[in-house]
């Protein structure tokens, strides 16, 4: 943990008995928040525990019912997120809202652009935009680049440039930020984290992944069901003991998804239900053997890039394989679309869930029959009355919290967004289910739930295939690892393997 600024017992943000109501929903009760000069305070909760709502009343997307917020000692009514960056006040999110087709000068600066003459100042624009980078995080690139020819990394790091140069951030929001990036590029963001903790930026660190709150946290805030649970010092709180807090209840994961993957694996059948021999499509996927068997679950690990995401759109028809066969139940497979795919029983939770998963306009009961109504056709519709029951039995099964089937989508927390992704899968009886990232984004207690429902999935005969980033969370639920690496697979594991043999596979390790 990094060391705290000398101005720590400075209170930067003050937010006092905020309470916030949704139809149905209490958000927020009474909850108090603090956050001091120059430190990295970690924001905690499961998912809808009232994080986001938090600070969305914090950067003026909502308003509380009751409660106030005081800024460096002053109440302040935080009308706007344009206010609340005219206070100091700035947010990354987690999906990089800035322009891929822009250059990053015009992304840093868009709508305060030097003039001259009338016209843009590219020149001193460039310059400016340079300058920035290496005042607030001592980065030298290529602002005449266009943003979309950077790794998502430095778009990100582009983004926290953007965000504390519009109107001197004294609070910087980063929400998930570290979510779709490597182990070394996160690090290099938690090195513009402490120069800014340094020059007394308050920042509030939002994630799921309990290594990087105590690798650069100084203060815990736990929030569960809209309630303060505690604020503690990252020092004096045992993991354990956060884990408690957030779920309420003591869970000891490790052990119950080890017994559950020892218990499962008896079920593995012989048939093999997916079977891929020499398949490949040049620049996305070297040519790869890979077979599945009824009743197991297949890792895929790998660093991002490795491929992994690449092999999972081409084995569900997303794109068509230029080398190599595909068989699927026993039939080779000719016809490579999502339909077909879904036809044949084999189905793709996608990474991305905003942008390729959940339709956000949609109902939940409307998002669980999506796939299963498309694959019968629409002129097969499904009655409202089915609609519901098949709605109500995955809510329950999955135990989705959501107050009806009838609420937005978009409304759900991200686990329970997850959850309906799941559901609206299993609605279609498939025999392959392919999960690229199911539990990205969500809290310890759901991940926990979801990986054991994948293997109860598996104890029922069915074949999955499930990739993950965090390897600790592929080797607890797979019951053999194929491991990529430079677009290829590398290794495969199966039976007790150690961490580190499969981390020095997915390094080009021998």
């Amino acid at each position: 943990m990094v060391g705290m600024s000398e101005n720590n017992n400075a209170l930067l943000i003050s937010m006092r008995g905020i309470n916030k109501t949704f139809p149905g929903v209490r958000a927020l009760e009474n909850v108090d928040f603090d956050l001091r000069y120059g430190e990295i305070h970690a924001l905690m909760g499961g998912n809808g525990a009232g994080k986001s709502t938090l600070i969305k009343v914090l950067t003026g997307v909502e308003h509380p019912d009751s409660g106030k917020i005081l800024l460096e000692g002053k109440e302040v009514t935080v009308r706007s997120p344009q206010h609340a960056q005219s206070l100091g006040i700035s947010t990354v999110y987690q999906e990089i809202n800035l322009c891929p087709n822009l250059t990053v000068a015009e992304n840093i600066l868009i709508g305060r652009q030097p003039m001259r003459f009338g016209s843009i100042d590219w020149k001193a624009m460039n310059a400016q935009a340079s300058e920035i980078l290496q005042r607030v995080l001592g980065m030298d690139i290529d602002v005449t680049r266009l943003l979309g020819a950077y790794s998502v990394a430095i778009q990100q790091m582009i983004a926290i440039a953007r965000a504390l140069e519009i109107e001197s951030a004294k609070v910087l929001i980063l929400d998930e930020p570290t979510s779709s990036l490597s182990a070394h590029e996160t690090e290099q963001l938690f090195q513009v984290m402490t120069k800014l903790k340094s020059e007394n930026v308050g920042i509030i660190f939002i994630t799921h992944f309990l290594d990087q709150v105590y690798r650069i946290s100084d203060r815990i805030t736990v929030i569960r069901n809209g309630k303060l649970v505690g604020s503690f010092d990252t020092d004096s709180l045992p993991r354990l003991e956060l884990i408690t807090k957030m779920v309420g209840r003591s869970i000891t994961v490790l052990d119950e998804m080890s017994k559950a993957k020892t218990e499962t694996s008896k079920y593995i059948q012989a048939d093999t239900v997916l079977q891929a021999r020499q398949l490949g499509l040049a620049g996305a996927v070297e040519p790869i053997d890979l077979d599945l068997h009824a009743g197991e679950v297949l890792g895929l690990a790998g660093l991002i890039g490795s491929g992994r995401t690449e092999l999972a759109s081409l084995l569900f028809g997303l794109e068509t394989p230029d080398s190599g066969t595909l068989t699927v139940g026993g039939k080779p497979v000719k016809a490579f679309s999502p339909n077909a795919s879904i036809k044949r029983g084999l189905v793709l939770s996608p990474e991305d869930r905003k942008a390729a998963g959940i339709v956000d306009d949609l109902t939940v009961r409307e998002n669980i029959i999506l796939a299963l109504q498309a694959g019968q056709g629409w002129f097969r519709y499904l009655s409202t009355q089915k609609q519901y029951e098949i709605a109500d039995k995955y809510i329950q099964m999955l135990e989705i919290a959501t107050p009806s089937e009838d609420q937005p989508v978009k409304n759900l927390s991200g686990g329970n967004q997850q959850k309906v992704i799941l559901a609206r899968w299993l609605a279609t009886n498939p025999q392959v289910m392919i999960l690229d990232e199911p539990t990205r984004g969500i809290d310890v207690g759901t991940k926990a739930e979801i990986q054991k429902l994948v293997l109860s999935l598996a104890e029922e005969g069915k074949a999955c295939i499930f990739i993950s980033s965090e390897l600790e969370e592929v080797m607890r639920t797979s019951h053999r690892i194929a491991v990529l690496s430079d677009k290829k697979k590398v290794a495969e594991f199966q039976g007790d393997v150690s961490e580190q043999a499969v981390m020095q596979s997915m390094a080009g390790e021998s």
